[in-house]
């Protein structure tokens, strides 16, 4: 079993930045990609971003240019750093982790940006 906590989420003013951070633990052994989604009120769960296996990245595109995924293998924690946020980032993100063929997903945090 994986361990999958978000930290760093809150209340922002648009143009403002934000870091998340998702740490794992527990049987952590054969952890694939890591991304991050997001859920806003009445829509479905999207991709904001994923950090592959090979440090490759990919982005939504309504947040590339805005938001950058990193990992810190040392401390089994990805991040997501988010600038130039916008009122329609406001939504329950949420860290998934791939280990072999299981996804592991964290509680979700909220990020609220105001206008």
């Amino acid at each position: 079993q994986v361990q999958v906590v978000e930290s760093g989420g809150g209340l922002v003013q648009a143009g403002g930045s934000l870091r998340l951070s998702c740490a794992a633990s527990g049987s952590i052994f054969g952890i694939g990609a890591r991304g991050w989604y997001r859920q806003a009120p009445g829509k479905e769960r999207e991709l904001v971003a994923v950090l592959g296996n090979s440090d490759s990245t990919t982005y939504a595109d309504s947040v590339n240019g805005r938001f950058t995924i990193s990992g810190d293998n040392a401390k089994n924690t990805v991040y997501l750093q988010m600038n130039s946020l916008k009122p329609e980032d406001t939504a329950v993100y949420y860290c998934k982790i791939r280990k072999f063929a299981t996804d592991y997903w964290g509680q979700g945090i909220q990020v609220t940006v105001s206008s």
